[in-house]
Protein backbone atom coordinates (compact mmCIF):
# COMPACT_ATOMS: atom_id res chain seq x y z
CA UNK A 1 0.00 0.00 0.00
CA UNK A 2 1.48 3.44 -1.16
CA UNK A 3 0.31 6.37 0.83
CA UNK A 4 0.36 9.95 0.65
CA UNK A 5 -0.20 11.94 3.85
CA UNK A 6 -0.60 15.88 3.29
CA UNK A 7 -0.20 18.23 6.86
CA UNK A 8 1.65 21.30 7.16
CA UNK A 9 3.31 19.85 10.93
CA UNK A 10 6.48 18.06 10.20
CA UNK A 11 5.54 15.98 13.56
CA UNK A 12 2.19 15.35 12.82
CA UNK A 13 3.45 13.22 9.39
CA UNK A 14 5.80 11.48 11.26
CA UNK A 15 3.33 10.44 13.58
CA UNK A 16 1.25 9.20 10.88
CA UNK A 17 4.01 7.60 9.22
CA UNK A 18 5.04 5.56 12.16
CA UNK A 19 0.95 4.62 12.62
CA UNK A 20 1.23 3.34 8.95
CA UNK A 21 3.91 0.33 9.94
CA UNK A 22 0.67 -1.35 11.58
CA UNK A 23 -0.78 -1.61 8.05
CA UNK A 24 2.23 -1.98 7.30
CA UNK A 25 2.69 0.73 3.99
CA UNK A 26 4.55 -0.20 1.14
CA UNK A 27 5.80 3.73 0.74
CA UNK A 28 4.46 6.51 2.31
CA UNK A 29 4.95 10.11 0.62
CA UNK A 30 4.67 13.50 2.37
CA UNK A 31 3.55 16.91 1.16
CA UNK A 32 2.92 20.12 3.03
CA UNK A 33 1.16 21.91 0.97
CA UNK A 34 -1.77 21.78 -1.66
CA UNK A 35 0.59 22.30 -4.67
CA UNK A 36 2.94 19.91 -3.20
CA UNK A 37 -0.10 17.47 -2.30
CA UNK A 38 -1.13 17.41 -6.16
CA UNK A 39 2.21 17.34 -7.59
CA UNK A 40 3.17 13.66 -5.49
CA UNK A 41 0.14 12.00 -6.74
CA UNK A 42 0.62 12.73 -10.17
CA UNK A 43 3.80 11.51 -9.79
CA UNK A 44 3.19 8.44 -7.13
CA UNK A 45 -0.32 7.63 -7.49
CA UNK A 46 -0.93 6.33 -4.11
CA UNK A 47 -3.67 4.20 -2.80
CA UNK A 48 -4.09 6.11 -0.18
CA UNK A 49 -4.22 10.44 0.62
CA UNK A 50 -4.26 11.23 4.60
CA UNK A 51 -4.74 14.93 4.47
CA UNK A 52 -5.44 17.74 6.89
CA UNK A 53 -8.29 20.17 6.13
CA UNK A 54 -5.98 23.20 7.00
CA UNK A 55 -3.15 23.22 4.85
CA UNK A 56 -0.18 25.83 3.85
CA UNK A 57 -1.33 28.36 1.65
CA UNK A 58 -4.44 26.23 0.75
CA UNK A 59 -7.80 24.41 1.85
CA UNK A 60 -7.61 20.82 2.06
CA UNK A 61 -11.42 20.74 0.89
CA UNK A 62 -9.96 22.05 -2.61
CA UNK A 63 -7.23 19.43 -2.70
CA UNK A 64 -9.61 16.94 -1.89
CA UNK A 65 -11.69 18.06 -4.94
CA UNK A 66 -9.10 18.40 -7.55
CA UNK A 67 -7.73 15.30 -6.61
CA UNK A 68 -11.17 13.61 -6.97
CA UNK A 69 -11.07 15.40 -10.37
CA UNK A 70 -7.77 13.98 -11.19
CA UNK A 71 -9.18 10.47 -10.38
CA UNK A 72 -12.82 9.78 -9.17
CA UNK A 73 -11.06 6.82 -7.65
CA UNK A 74 -9.11 8.45 -5.16
CA UNK A 75 -9.09 7.19 -1.71
CA UNK A 76 -8.93 10.21 0.56
CA UNK A 77 -9.17 10.79 4.75
CA UNK A 78 -9.12 13.51 6.37
CA UNK A 79 -7.65 13.34 9.67
CA UNK A 80 -8.22 16.68 11.20
CA UNK A 81 -8.24 18.91 14.70
CA UNK A 82 -11.54 19.32 13.91
CA UNK A 83 -14.29 16.76 15.79
CA UNK A 84 -17.61 18.33 14.80
CA UNK A 85 -19.45 16.37 12.48
CA UNK A 86 -20.02 19.76 10.19
CA UNK A 87 -16.48 19.49 9.09
CA UNK A 88 -16.73 15.39 8.44
CA UNK A 89 -19.85 16.38 6.22
CA UNK A 90 -18.34 18.66 4.33
CA UNK A 91 -15.08 16.74 3.74
CA UNK A 92 -17.61 14.07 2.53
CA UNK A 93 -19.46 16.06 -0.08
CA UNK A 94 -15.95 17.24 -1.26
CA UNK A 95 -15.18 13.26 -1.82
CA UNK A 96 -13.30 12.30 1.07
CA UNK A 97 -14.32 8.96 2.06
CA UNK A 98 -13.18 8.19 6.02
CA UNK A 99 -12.92 11.41 8.43
CA UNK A 100 -10.72 11.50 12.01
CA UNK A 101 -10.33 13.80 14.37
CA UNK A 102 -6.53 14.03 15.43
CA UNK A 103 -8.00 13.59 19.29
CA UNK A 104 -9.09 10.21 18.32
CA UNK A 105 -7.47 7.33 19.29
CA UNK A 106 -4.63 6.04 16.83
CA UNK A 107 -6.54 2.54 15.98
CA UNK A 108 -9.66 4.98 14.32
CA UNK A 109 -6.95 6.43 11.57
CA UNK A 110 -5.80 2.91 11.00
CA UNK A 111 -9.17 1.54 10.76
CA UNK A 112 -10.65 4.53 8.51
CA UNK A 113 -7.83 3.68 6.36
CA UNK A 114 -8.30 -0.04 5.80
CA UNK A 115 -11.74 0.51 5.36
CA UNK A 116 -11.28 3.35 2.48
CA UNK A 117 -8.91 0.75 0.87
CA UNK A 118 -12.35 -1.03 0.26
CA UNK A 119 -14.08 2.00 -0.66
CA UNK A 120 -15.87 2.22 2.53
CA UNK A 121 -16.82 5.18 4.33
CA UNK A 122 -16.02 6.01 7.86
CA UNK A 123 -16.48 8.67 10.75
CA UNK A 124 -14.14 8.61 14.03
CA UNK A 125 -16.72 8.05 16.91
CA UNK A 126 -16.35 11.26 18.93
CA UNK A 127 -17.23 13.31 15.51
CA UNK A 128 -19.84 11.09 15.18
CA UNK A 129 -21.10 12.09 18.80
CA UNK A 130 -20.43 15.60 18.21
CA UNK A 131 -24.21 15.37 16.39
CA UNK A 132 -25.81 14.84 19.35
CA UNK A 133 -24.30 18.81 20.66
CA UNK A 134 -26.41 21.69 20.27
CA UNK A 135 -26.47 23.21 16.94
CA UNK A 136 -24.30 26.01 16.19
CA UNK A 137 -23.74 29.19 13.98
CA UNK A 138 -20.79 27.04 11.74
CA UNK A 139 -23.06 24.53 11.10
CA UNK A 140 -25.11 26.94 8.56
CA UNK A 141 -22.25 27.01 6.31
CA UNK A 142 -22.00 25.42 2.74
CA UNK A 143 -18.67 23.70 2.48
CA UNK A 144 -16.98 26.27 0.42
CA UNK A 145 -18.25 29.24 2.99
CA UNK A 146 -16.34 26.83 5.58
CA UNK A 147 -13.36 26.32 3.53
CA UNK A 148 -13.03 30.21 3.68
CA UNK A 149 -13.68 30.38 7.19
CA UNK A 150 -11.00 27.99 7.75
CA UNK A 151 -8.49 29.90 5.39
CA UNK A 152 -9.17 33.00 7.21
CA UNK A 153 -8.97 31.63 10.72
CA UNK A 154 -4.99 30.97 8.79
CA UNK A 155 -4.59 34.58 8.88
CA UNK A 156 -5.03 34.57 4.58
CA UNK A 157 -6.65 37.96 3.60
CA UNK A 158 -9.48 38.11 0.67
CA UNK A 159 -7.59 38.60 -1.72
CA UNK A 160 -4.73 35.60 -0.65
CA UNK A 161 -8.35 33.16 -0.63
CA UNK A 162 -9.58 34.07 -4.61
CA UNK A 163 -5.85 33.45 -5.43
CA UNK A 164 -5.43 30.26 -3.40
CA UNK A 165 -8.99 28.98 -5.11
CA UNK A 166 -8.35 30.05 -8.29
CA UNK A 167 -11.99 32.75 -7.76
CA UNK A 168 -12.57 36.53 -8.52
CA UNK A 169 -11.93 38.38 -5.18
CA UNK A 170 -15.59 39.65 -5.72
CA UNK A 171 -16.93 35.96 -5.08
CA UNK A 172 -14.68 35.80 -2.47
CA UNK A 173 -15.92 39.03 -0.54
CA UNK A 174 -19.81 38.16 -1.02
CA UNK A 175 -18.98 34.87 -0.15
CA UNK A 176 -17.72 36.59 3.18
CA UNK A 177 -20.94 39.01 2.99
CA UNK A 178 -22.59 35.71 3.41
CA UNK A 179 -20.78 34.76 6.55
CA UNK A 180 -21.13 37.41 8.47
CA UNK A 181 -25.04 37.16 7.96
CA UNK A 182 -25.19 33.41 8.93
CA UNK A 183 -22.96 33.85 11.92
CA UNK A 184 -24.64 36.75 13.30
CA UNK A 185 -21.63 39.01 13.38
CA UNK A 186 -21.26 42.22 11.22
CA UNK A 187 -17.03 43.06 11.29
CA UNK A 188 -14.90 40.83 9.29
CA UNK A 189 -12.70 41.41 12.60
CA UNK A 190 -15.05 39.56 14.47
CA UNK A 191 -15.10 37.12 11.58
CA UNK A 192 -11.54 36.57 11.35
CA UNK A 193 -12.02 35.92 16.11
CA UNK A 194 -14.55 33.46 15.08
CA UNK A 195 -12.39 31.95 12.25
CA UNK A 196 -9.23 31.56 14.29
CA UNK A 197 -11.29 30.31 17.64
CA UNK A 198 -12.74 27.31 15.49
CA UNK A 199 -9.28 26.84 14.63
CA UNK A 200 -8.59 25.40 17.78
CA UNK A 201 -11.85 22.62 17.66
CA UNK A 202 -14.49 24.56 19.23
CA UNK A 203 -17.13 25.72 17.35
CA UNK A 204 -18.49 28.18 19.66
CA UNK A 205 -21.39 29.96 20.14
CA UNK A 206 -22.66 33.72 19.07
CA UNK A 207 -22.96 34.28 22.61
CA UNK A 208 -19.27 33.40 23.03
CA UNK A 209 -17.98 35.99 20.63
Amino acid sequence: MRVLVVDDHVIVREGVRRLLAALPAEAVYEAETPFEALDAFRKMRPDIVVLDINLKGGSGLEVIRRLRADDPKARIVVFSMYSDLVYAHSAQRAGALGYVSKSAPSDELILAIRKAMNGEAHVDADTQGSSAEAPTPARKLSTRELEILHMLGEGQSLSDIAEGLGVAYKTIANTSTRIKEKLGVERTSDLIRFAVETRGGRLIDRGDL
